[in-house]
């Protein structure tokens, strides 16, 4: 009985630690996103150091997600001039409901498309399992906050003034 025991601690910990260790190893580094948007713009993470970044992973079909659209497009409106810059990647299937969603609600920055929903390839090597996810990103190009929906403006704001 005690092995049992002892076997299903070790196993908890292990599948927690895992998760975590993961989680603090991506605050250390610079994310690294890389894509063609969907007007054929270059995107490269990277070069925009200096800046403050809202990586939104989301689709048109989410509901939180919609919700979050006229916080998001507020806080880029009020603060690009002063270097906050938003990439959209897209769970979306349907590129057209895509771009009409985003023109029709003034969501003019970068999004990433590649049709594949849940096997996104952006949002599946960042292991991302739910949305809306809304990651900041500091100018030094590492994530500053990975639950950004929640005051944006303010965690924007204090940001730009690091």
């Amino acid at each position: 009985m005690k092995d049992r025991s002892l076997i299903y601690a070790i196993l908890c910990l292990t599948f927690t630690a895992i998760p975590i260790a993961r989680h603090v190893a991506m605050k250390m580094q610079p994310v690294d996103v890389r894509f063609t948007a969907t007007d054929g713009a270059q995107v490269d993470l990277a070069s925009m150091r200096g800046k403050v970044v809202l990586v939104d992973f989301w689709a048109t079909w989410c509901p939180a997600c919609r919700e979050e659209v006229p916080n998001v497009v507020a806080a880029y409106s009020a603060l690009h001039a002063k270097g906050f810059e938003v990439i959209g990647i897209s769970l979306d299937v349907d590129r057209g409901n895509l771009e009409a969603f985003t023109a029709q609600n003034g969501m003019v920055w970068p999004q990433y498309f590649d049709g594949k929903a849940w096997s996104n390839l952006i949002s599946s090597r960042y292991g991302i399992h739910s949305i809306p996810a809304m990651w900041l990103i500091n100018k030094n190009g590492r994530i500053a906050d990975t639950d950004a929906q929640n005051g944006l403006t303010e965690k924007v704001e204090k940001l730009l003034a690091q």
